[in-house]
């Protein structure tokens, strides 16, 4: 009983000594008593080297007083220079090249103050060997204090830690290494670098061996015994994140990446931003160059009004919005729930915004004049919008209502009320509609070029769909997956353009600032993807083996779908800007009547019920709509309500 309690007060006083020894004024002051402990050594070593470790009475006098000035000197020194604070198990090359400055500049200075006050006939060479001496042993000892952290943290975490092997052997893969070694919590350790540049095979890279390319993961991973790849390349394209992510599975390995070039966030290791490899990932998208000051001076201090600001891009939006110190966001929706979630996350994210929820429709012409009155927005993003393709197909009359007459509502008031600029989200399926909500979203752009010159200046900027929103695939395939499967995939060669939500707003604040009105912005989409593909990567993704883990089912193209947009339609009739992610649309289409007059048409046969009119109206405004041949049933199978209606559309 008595020795456990004695065993008990020594662990007890060996866990205050530890804790103390972490306590940073003791580590300081500890660290400074070593450092002139050093400083004082060098000196002495540097007389006994000279005088082959005898030194002769007549130079106790110059011992005597350069061991005082080389204390205190290089003490002011190594203080300026910021040597007196911070860990020395983390010393840098940085600090070694602090270290040589330091010990130069006070070797200078200790010298001339020696020659100046100092007993005449002082050996010149021992200057050079105390200074010599001086940077070996003070950068010596920390790199050695390091040397023994991380070699004691290697071996408390090595029963642990799972045997990695790091597929990248450049500057990110170096740089994870070093941050997995610094960091012992890091279940992770390192056995060898793979990388597929067969240069760099056999290389040894800070004490780690690069042991081939990634055709000969499967045999490294049996010899080794790696359980986990950490995939180590920012700049990686969407074909060699996908090639790698195939050769892990194949492997039986786990696998982990850090963040692309455009989401490295600025001072944190990368060993701290490892994550779960995500379908963004396998885009291969490059970050997105902004051009700052032209987006903050259009934002800050306005006050900016989003319109269906809790959706996928509006909330997306107020965040990127929020970065530019607006004077306030007034978030426009209709759905409650969603608007709740985006206020408290608003709140949390930017304590200090002035943040505004408003809940209403924009088909709501009196509470939209309500919001506009009560708080005076200058810029308004308009992202309120219906967009799923099949389900407008069936529901003609509501996405005319909507997409149409709420975009004219909320951008007449705009004009009404004075507001600067006017930016409308609009879709790559306005060009050459061959749906509903295409039709209707190159609608709301000439509704904006028939306002353009009343004072407001708007601009309208179009692009394809956003990975993960909401109704997009990809959360779509997630849910199956978790499910069991079946994946269900419209066509084997379905193909469409994807961007990453953050991407897509990033180019549209940018190409807001670049309108002087009337214009429409088209992004860059990239290269399209086949959904297939898509729906594959997310198995695999999932840890799963597409096809025989989780089937996939192809079940026929929807109403008003396109098999694929082609680029070069897409990029038909526009021509480049100064942003290589953005071109602008060489014309502005305008129909041969007023857009006023077929607003008109459509407002009639929306209110009596028309399908017949609004299609022939939709095509008479829009020359290049082509309705689906399921709407075309449809309208066979109904009997117009107005006649004279349908033939005022097209005539």
């Amino acid at each position: 009983m008595l020795a456990s309690k004695v065993i008990v007060v020594k662990g007890s006083a060996r866990t205050v000594v530890r804790r103390l020894c972490r306590a940073p004024a003791l580590h300081r002051l500890l660290a400074w008593l070593a450092q002139l402990f050093i400083f004082a050594g060098a000196g002495l070593a540097a007389f006994l080297l000279r005088f082959e470790l005898t030194i002769p009475q007549q130079e106790l006098a110059h011992l005597g007083f350069a061991l005082p000035v080389w204390i205190v000197v290089r003490s002011i020194s190594f203080r300026l220079a910021g040597l007196d604070r911070g860990w020395w198990r983390y010393v840098s090359i940085a600090d070694v090249v602090r270290i040589a400055w330091a010990t130069l500049i006070s070797s200078a200075l200790a010298g001339v103050v020696i020659r100046l006050a100092g007993p005449p006939g002082f050996p010149r060479s021992i200057h050079l060997l105390e200074c010599l001496l001086c940077f070996l042993g003070s950068a010596g000892v920390r790199v050695g204090v390091r040397l023994m952290a991380e070699t004691a943290a290697q071996g408390a975490k090595a029963e642990a830690a799972k045997r990695t092997l790091i597929y990248g052997a450049g500057a990110a893969g170096i740089g994870l290494l070093e941050g997995i070694r610094r960091n012992p919590s890091l279940p992770y350790q390192p056995v060898g670098f793979i990388d597929d540049d067969r240069n760099k095979v056999g290389l040894t890279i800070r004490g780690i061996k690069v042991l081939g390319c990634g055709e000969q993961l499967a045999v490294l991973a049996r010899k080794l015994r790696v359980e986990m790849v950490l995939i180590a390349i920012p700049s990686a394209t969407g074909a060699q994140m996908t090639r790698i992510l195939r050769l892990c599975h194949e492997s039986g390995l786990g696998y982990r990446t850090v963040p692309g070039v455009g989401e490295l966030v600025a001072g944190c290791g990368l060993a701290r931003q490892i994550r779960e490899v995500a379908v963004e990932d396998l885009l291969g998208r490059n970050p997105v160059r902004l051009e700052e000051q032209s987006i903050r001076a259009k934002l800050e201090g306005r006050v900016v009004m989003v319109t269906g600001a809790a959706g996928s891009i509006g909330s997306e939006l107020c965040r990127q919005i929020a970065r530019y110190d607006p004077g306030a966001i007034v978030a426009y929706e209709i759905a409650e729930s969603p608007l709740f979630e985006l206020e408290r996350r608003m709140r949390q994210a930017f304590p200090r915004l002035d943040f505004r929820p408003e809940l209403g429709s924009i088909q709501n012409p009196t509470r939209l004049q309500e919001v506009f009155d009560s708080h005076k927005p200058s810029v308004v993003y308009h992202a309120a919008a219906y967009k799923h393709v099949p389900l407008m197909e069936q529901h003609v009359f509501e996405a005319v209502e909507n997409n149409v007459f709420g975009t004219y509502n909320v951008a007449s008031l705009a004009v009404c009320k004075g507001v600067d600029y006017f930016v409308l989200i609009s879709s790559d399926k306005a060009v050459r509609p061959a749906n509903v909500m295409g039709a209707t979203k190159r609608l709301a752009e000439l509704v904006l070029l028939s306002l353009h010159s009343k004072g407001t200046r708007f601009v309208a900027v179009r692009f394809g769909n956003v990975l993960g929103s909401s109704g997009s695939v990809v959360p779509i395939f997630k849910q199956q997956i978790a499910a069991g499967g079946p994946v269900t995939v419209t066509h084997p060669e379905m193909r469409r353009f994807f961007m990453t939500t953050s991407e897509a707003v990033q180019l549209v604040l940018q190409a807001s600032t670049m309108g002087r009105g009337g214009e429409i912005f088209v992004l860059d989409m990239g290269e399209p993807v086949k959904i297939v593909d898509l729906a594959r990567n997310l198995i695999l993704l999932s840890g799963l083996r597409p096809d025989q883990d989780i089937k996939l089912q192809y079940t026929g193209v929807r109403p008003g779908e396109k098999l694929y947009e082609e680029l070069s339609t897409l990029l038909e009739d526009t021509l480049p800007t100064g942003h290589e992610k953005i071109r602008v649309f060489a014309g502005n289409g305008l129909p041969a009547r007023s857009v006023q007059h077929y607003l008109d048409l459509l407002r009639e046969a929306c209110r009596a019920r028309d399908l017949t009119g609004v299609i022939l109206i939709l095509k008479d405004a829009i020359p290049d709509y082509n309705p689906s041949a399921h709407l075309l049933r449809r309208i066979v199978a109904v009997k117009p309500a107005y006649a004279t209606l349908e033939h005022s559309a097209i005539g």
